[in-house]
């Protein structure tokens, strides 16, 4: 049985000094969507306690558990209905997955904020937010938003707002508390592959996987009145 190849350390100086430079080269390019992501956000991030009034927030999906918003999706929901409670904003635009019959997170998301104070007239839904970059552009091509509150946990929030800025839509970050727990860190740790695409996405502008006609109901929605 043959020995797996092994990649040998090279054994004269300017071999090795150009092995380190690639690799840190290679840390540098890794480095980089991420760096500009904070550069983007720099100053859009806020907390629900100084956030300044806007029209229409936007609540990303962050999955089901027995057709119940997830822990994690209930704290951008309950954040969502505080700030409406506390009229800082007056729409709530609930993005997610509804790709198969089984799995519709904006029902369940529409659901929750009714229970807990959002009249049903004043949300939204975008049945097509299959990930971020879709929902911010579905929000600004689909829904006519232009400025938005976003809501969501802090190790996705940066993303969000910055991919919203590029697709249109002049936006301020609110990263919900979470614990630190170990669904936290696979997202803290999915978000360096994440930032990758983010970039990417930011560059090329994509069309959403599913883009569709014009919806009026953001519209409607803050035409109706309290």
């Amino acid at each position: 049985m043959r020995r797996p190849h092994r990649p040998r350390i090279p054994r004269t100086r300017t071999g090795q000094r150009r092995l380190v430079q690639a690799v840190m080269l290679g840390c540098v390019l890794a480095l980089l969507p991420a760096t500009w992501m904070y550069v983007v956000t720099g100053d859009r991030l806020r907390t629900t306690a100084d956030v300044p009034h806007t029209e229409v927030a936007v609540v990303f999906g962050a999955g089901l558990w027995n057709d119940e918003p997830s822990p994690y999706l209930a704290h951008r929901l309950d954040a969502a209905a505080k700030l409406y409670r506390e009229g800082r904003i007056e729409v709530v635009l609930v993005t997610g997955d509804n790709s198969r019959e089984d799995y519709d997170e904006p029902d369940a998301m529409r659901a929750y904020l009714t229970e807990h104070g959002v009249p049903d007239r004043r949300i939204v839904s975008d049945y097509a937010g299959f990930d971020t970059w879709d929902s911010c552009v579905r929000a600004k091509k689909i829904f006519g938003v232009d400025r938005a509150v976003l809501i969501s946990q802090g190790f996705h929030i940066r993303r969000a707002v910055a991919l919203c800025q590029q697709a249109g839509v002049t936006s301020y970050g609110i990263g919900v508390e979470a614990k630190h727990d170990a669904t936290w860190y696979y997202g803290g740790a999915r978000e360096v592959v994440a930032a990758g695409k983010a970039a990417l996405d930011a560059v090329f502008e994509p069309d959403p996987r599913f883009l569709g006609p014009q919806e009026p109901g953001v519209g409607q929605a803050l035409a109706s009145g309290r």
